[in-house]
């Protein structure tokens, strides 16, 4: 794909996506859709070239401007939790939090169109070439700030969220479509739940998914 080396090899090759996949599926991940996605998608692309002998381990990695990118357990439970039981692609996915691009890249598959928010303009660069090399061209980006959402493009079916608030914001709840789902990690940090909200007419069904640990979601936006 315009050069840029998405099969990778030694650390970065088949085999050591093939184990990571059979981590996650030991680690309770079940969907084969998403399995298979998180297998197919170059992961070591998405962090800097002297961390990827390191890309398909089940870790979080540093990406720059004190943010990182997710564990792929967490990326691939919280796709998992977005999909379950729903019928695919969703119409519209909004991603606040969209970093270097690999939890996108990920969900471009399960989406019609996805509409990514990032504050830091220099990740949003970053993320808007590398998905364009990789020919993921169902994705919109903008730099933004992630407690107002993209209500132009409202309402969504499914919103996600990669950076934790204290609490949720009633933006991304207004911008929510009846019968979507909001994933988002919410508290302070030490104390951080995963949680998932159905929306059912004016009502919001919460669960709560998993003790997780995400940067903060900041408000505002660099240029």
């Amino acid at each position: 794909m315009n050069g840029i080396d998405t099969a990778g090899i030694g650390m970065t090759s088949a085999r050591t996506r093939d184990r990571l996949v059979a981590t996650l599926r030991d680690d309770g991940i079940s969907s084969d859709a998403v399995l298979g996605r998180i297998r197919e998608v170059p992961r070591h692309l998405f962090v800097d070239e002297a961390l990827r002998s390191r890309a398909y381990e089940n870790t979080v990695l540093p990406i720059g401007h004190g943010q990182t990118i997710s564990q792929p357990y967490i990326v691939a439970l919280m796709t998992e939790a977005l999909i379950e039981d729903r019928e695919l692609p969703l119409p519209k996915v909004l991603e606040i939090g969209t970093g270097c691009g690999y939890q996108t890249a990920v969900l471009a598959a399960f989406g019609r169109h996805i509409f990514g928010i990032e504050r830091i303009n220099a990740l949003l660069k970053f993320s808007r070439q590398r998905l364009r090399e990789l020919r993921i061209n169902n994705v919109s980006l903008r730099n933004a700030d992630g407690f107002d959402g993209w209500a132009s493009q409202a309402p969504f079916q499914g919103i996600l969220v990669a950076a934790a608030p204290h609490t949720v914001p009633d933006a991304l709840l207004a911008q929510l479509d009846d019968g979507g789902r909001l994933l988002i990690p919410v508290g302070e940090s030490g104390r951080q739940s995963l949680v998932r909200i159905t929306r059912r007419g004016e009502d919001f069904e919460k669960e709560t998914l998993s003790a997780v640990s995400f940067v903060p979601l900041i408000a505002g936006k660099t240029q």
